[in-house]
């Protein structure tokens, strides 16, 4: 039984999703309810089991790879299944107050959200080169439309944009799938490593394109100018799925590529490109965050900023640069998810998200900020939170492997965080001089302060709980220092 719960915890939202599209709005809110429970609990089942027993593997149809397709859990696709199945209740929840019955776009949103959550999750459990691009597909196929949620006036331009660079990352990715089968007549992640390092200039042109399509995919820079827009213009519940979870899922794809597939072919030089690559992410965000003037604009570059500390492994290339890396990407994605419903509430009752015009909210929206400041404590990397233990981690890597200027980096996204977190409390808690606040809408009630809460109190734990997570995640692939 146990080798099927992958498969399980893959079915359950699609199926769910595709019976949202069926019968539309005669079945919100009951099926969405219940659909979300059952896919966390077969998320949670499948985690349960690895850390129990390891890696779970099961081959579909029966038939083995090279000729079948193989679906696998080990423990990074184990924790980015918990991850996504946290974030998603959450986020679900702080949804069924908006996305009800009387919401013209509830069928929509919930038919989307479910298909969304099922193709994460085929990602998470694909084992197979093609399977992996089917699931960036329909990952992107159900994003986009999520993001036009917020009306066709705001976003229609920005999702257009993710439509072009989603498609443009997706065709370079499956050159690098085409030009890899043409070596190891195999798509397996397993069985295309040995290929692919004497493959010479074609191995070399695949590991290139494989690892550009997903830079793409996931707006690491300079790909990244559809990012800002999309998440800044989309509904709450939509942009703290995109950044907490989409753009996250596929720098999950570049680790396991490059620790699997493509560790005999990458070298030194790809490694450090793609340290510089973080690096220059981290502090184009960061400056680019401090600069804006909308909330929202704020904690989406803040996206661009943070997804830059993952890529910092490459250089490294050390089981405390892995374990940071990860570890970053799961206090990451439980706190930007906070900021996010956060910055929702905030938009809600103020009417907009000038961050100029946000004073005197300590009171009428006392839990939301205080969320977005826990969050912010785990962004800046402050003790004791989850961020902090992930940059901890990635700064011992640094120093371990004798790299200084990696650990200088860290340091200055610190602070440069710390500048646009501070600027948006001050604002926020300011009660004079500045006009008052013109005809604020009702306090949002607890289906919606409250997730944002939890995911910040939780990005707090995270620096608390470090072993258990990283006993689950395993060493380094490979067997790496």
């Amino acid at each position: 039984m146990t080798e099927f719960l992958p498969v399980i915890a893959v079915f359950i939202p699609f199926l769910a999703g595709v019976l949202q599209f069926l019968f539309g709005p005669r079945v919100v809110p009951w099926w969405p309810v219940l659909a979300v429970a059952a896919t966390v609990a077969s998320s949670l089942w499948v985690v349960a089991a690895v850390a129990q027993g390891g890696e779970i593997s099961h081959a579909l149809g029966g038939w083995d790879a090279p000729l079948g397709i193989e679906v696998r859990v080990d423990g990074l696709a184990a924790i980015m299944l918990l991850l996504t199945a946290v974030v998603g209740a959450l986020v679900s929840l702080y949804a069924f107050a908006i996305y009800n019955r009387s919401h013209d776009n509830a069928s929509h949103y919930w038919a989307l959200w479910l298909l969304l959550w099922g193709s994460l999750n085929v990602l998470f459990v694909s084992g197979d080169l093609f399977n992996l691009y089917v699931a960036l597909e329909l990952v992107s196929l159900a994003a986009i439309p999520m993001v036009l949620l917020a009306g066709p006036g705001k976003t229609v331009g920005a999702a257009l944009r993710y439509l072009h660079f989603a498609l443009f990352g997706s065709l370079v990715y499956l050159a690098g799938v085409a030009i890899t089968y043409g070596l190891a007549g195999s798509l397996d992640l397993r069985l295309v490593a040995d290929a692919l390092a004497d493959g010479g200039l074609a191995g070399a042109l695949a590991a290139a394109c494989l690892v550009t399509g997903v830079l793409i995919k996931a707006a690491i820079v300079p790909f990244h100018i559809w990012l800002p827009a999309a998440h800044g213009n989309a509904p709450a519940v939509v942009s703290a799925v995109l950044s907490a979870l989409v753009v996250k899922a596929c720098l999950y794809l570049l680790l396991r590529l490059w620790t699997e597939p493509l560790a005999g072919i990458t070298g030194a030089y790809a490694a450090q490109l793609l340290g510089a690559i973080g690096a220059t992410a981290i502090l184009y965000g960061s400056l680019q965050a401090c600069r804006q003037e909308r909330l929202k604009l704020v904690v989406a570059y803040s996206t661009v900023a943070q997804l830059g500390y993952m890529l910092l492994f490459f250089p490294m290339a050390s089981a405390l640069a892995w374990e940071g890396a990860v570890y970053h990407g799961v206090a990451h994605g439980v706190a930007k998810a906070a900021l996010f419903l956060a910055a929702g509430n905030v938009l809600a009752y103020v009417g907009h998200d000038r961050i100029r015009e946000l004073r005197g909210l300590d009171r009428p929206l006392s839990v939301s900020l205080f969320a977005f400041a826990l969050a912010g404590v785990s962004i800046m990397g402050l003790p004791p939170s989850g961020g902090f233990m992930a940059k901890w981690l990635l700064l011992s890597a640094a120093l371990e492997s004798g790299q200084w200027w990696w650990v200088a980096v860290l340091m200055v996204g610190g602070l440069l965080a710390a500048v646009y977190i501070f600027r948006v409390l001050r604002f926020a808690f300011l009660q004079a001089p500045g006009p008052a606040i013109a005809e604020p809408g009702p306090a949002p009630g607890a289906l919606r302060t409250w997730p944002a809460m939890i995911l910040a109190l939780l990005a707090i734990a995270l620096g608390f709980t470090t072993a258990p997570l990283l006993g689950l995640l395993g060493g380094l692939p490979g067997g790496g220092a």
